[in-house]
């Protein structure tokens, strides 16, 4: 016996290095009042997997502008660890993020929290032998590392947190389409590999004082392939119905006031333009959840509700998963046969006004001494209900035919757009030899209107003009987009000149639409006189056109172009929009 006891008293002094990692993450042990830094998520990675090896696999998928690590946990019961084996089982895949506004950390903490409970059959048990989970803890890690306490003064916890933005000070849900950050360039190429049905984006919103605790909303169900979007509001209210089941105050619409700071202006629901995560997977035949949650409500109310959504959209894929993946490959399918057909690019609601009852707080609002507007002031201890107006009808606003055959990049902007394409698994090829007299559609723009400020990087452009046959030289090396592709309303937002989230809207093609060769005016005023005594119908216009046109007649410049524009040493570019459309392959 004494032999024994000692024996049990010198192994219970040793190490114990076969005990299971502990998964518990800084904001469980801390009473949901902290969240952890990175070095968090590295350790919790490589934990889940030693913990269950073969249902877990953490990888690494880029590496920030600083340098550090960009993680996913891989985690399935299926034995499916790679994208080729998931693709051949036929699972779906489900792609979930947190931290791509760092900020706002709610789905790190969730996320391992349900994945933990999930592996632990504890939550939605069974989901993980029908699909494959992508766990992506932090989307934007150096923001996440710009760690600081009231870095989003208007949030309830944790007590510090990362920041918006990343290191370059790109907002990466502004950065699907132009994939501009390496960190969206190094998603796209996991998104490429893996083909999620489903891609569920953890937020926290700003906004007022209200009881609602969360807004879930789901593309396609307002827009995209028609047939995808019964299985988009499906998954939309199976998930609202689940999370209210367990305590949640839900909408299906983004919670922030018609008019800033007024609420009886109601609310305008909408659909999200491609460069936001659900309005980029639409245009992929997929579907996207933007989760977000209230910042007003603490924090562990809101990770609790995120776990909660995170756990409820395994339950879903789970059950209706095969059906859901079977309406994405039919809605492929359909994309692409959109060759000459209209697609719709763009959405708004209309004017359309249902009232609901929404659950708020009386408030006030008065005149602010401080700054001088009108400012509204929330009573937490009084809840009200406010019957205010909701605008949820929702119609296409911006609808384009689609060409016959496809795009055409020419060989001088082939390699910068290939890039784009290729972080877009779409398919394009180089052409081999000159197509010196090729029928296609240009678009030259009849007005140009550049913007007055930055964003994200960029001097947007607008423009008004039409596509119109001409003939026009293509040389080798140029690329042919074919619409005949799954993609095809990607294709379609990022070439269509008039797209919200195009490359010409996001100033790629500026120069083209800059002036660069100029006629000294002594010599155009040669010119116009040459021209009008060479041409007495060109002269009557001029005429005509000074006539009845009051401010061109008092434009100098104006007056001066009209005969510019009319030599042959006139730029022929100026105004082209580079990308033209072809209705032949060639």
């Amino acid at each position: 016996m004494i032999r024994s006891a000692l024996l049990l008293a010198l192994l219970s002094a040793l190490p114990l290095s076969h005990a299971a990692p502990d998964l518990s993450t800084v904001s469980e042990r801390s009473g949901f009042k902290h969240t952890g830094r990175y070095d968090e998520v590295i350790k919790l990675c490589k934990d889940f997997q030693a913990a269950y090896p073969r249902q877990v696999r953490c990888i690494e998928f880029g590496r920030t502008p600083e340098g550090r690590p960009m993680l996913a946990l891989v985690a399935t019961r299926t034995g499916a660890m790679t994208p080729a084996a998931a693709k051949k089982r036929g699972l779906p895949v489900v792609l979930v993020q947190g931290g791509i506004h760092a900020g706002e950390i709610d789905g790190k903490d969730a996320g391992f929290l349900a994945l933990r409970e999930v592996l632990e059959n504890r939550a939605a048990p069974g989901s993980l032998e029908k699909q494959v989970l992508l766990f992506i803890p932090v989307f934007n890690i150096d923001g996440h590392e710009r760690f600081g306490k009231w870095n989003r003064p208007n949030q309830r916890g944790p007590v510090e947190m990362g920041w918006r933005t990343t290191a370059q000070n790109f907002n990466l849900n502004r950065d699907y389409v132009k994939a501009d950050a390496p960190e969206m360039q190094a998603m796209l190429m996991l998104v490429n590999a893996w083909d999620p049905l489903a891609y569920i984006d953890l937020h926290v919103t700003n906004g007022a004082k209200f009881k609602h605790d969360v807004s879930i909303q789901v593309e396609p169900v307002h827009a995209g392939d028609a047939q995808l979007r019964k299985s988009g509001l499906a998954l939309r209210s199976n998930v609202l119905a689940d999370i209210a089941a367990q305590g949640a105050l839900p909408h299906a619409f983004y919670m922030s006031f018609a008019d800033t700071d007024e609420p009886m202006s109601g609310f305008i629901d909408n659909v999200s333009n491609p460069r936001f995560s659900t309005g980029y997977f639409l245009m992929r035949n997929r579907m996207g959840m933007l989760v977000e949650t209230h910042a007003w409500k603490d924090y562990p109310t809101r990770v609790r509700i995120t776990r909660d959504t995170v756990v409820s959209v395994l339950a879903q894929v789970a059950k209706h998963g095969a059906a859901w993946q079977a309406a994405a490959r039919e809605a492929d399918l359909r994309a692409s046969q959109v060759a000459g057909q209209p697609v719709d690019l763009s959405y708004k609601a209309t004017d359309k006004v249902r009232r609901i009852d929404f659950r708020g707080y009386e408030y006030t609002r008065r005149m602010s001494d401080v700054s001088g507007i009108l400012m509204t002031h929330y009573d937490e201890t009084k809840p009200q209900i406010w019957n205010v107006p909701l605008r949820d009808e929702i119609l296409p606003s911006l609808t384009i035919n689609a060409p016959g055959a496809g795009y055409i990049v020419p060989a001088a902007h082939a390699a910068m757009v290939a890039h784009k394409l290729t972080l877009h698994g779409i398919a394009y090829r180089t052409l081999a030899a000159d197509l010196p007299g090729f029928e296609v559609e240009a678009y030259r723009a009849d007005k140009t209107t550049f913007a007055p400020e930055s964003m994200e990087s960029h001097q947007r452009l607008t423009v008004q003009g039409k596509w119109a046959p001409e003939t026009r030289k293509v040389g080798k090396g140029a690329l042919y987009v074919p619409i005949a592709q799954p993609k095809s309303r990607l294709v379609m937002s990022i070439f269509e000149p008039q797209a919200p989230d195009s490359m010409l809207a996001w100033g790629v093609f500026n120069n083209a639409f800059e002036r660069k060769e100029y006629m000294e005016e002594y010599v155009a005023e040669d010119v116009a006189r040459e021209q009008m005594a060479a041409d007495p119908a060109l002269a009557a216009a001029f005429k005509r056109k000074v006539e009845t046109e009051p401010e061109f007649a008092k434009n100098g410049h104006a007056r001066l172009e009209f005969f510019a524009r009319r030599h042959s040493s006139w730029d022929e570019r100026f105004n082209l929009y580079p990308v033209l459309r072809a209705n032949v392959a060639p």
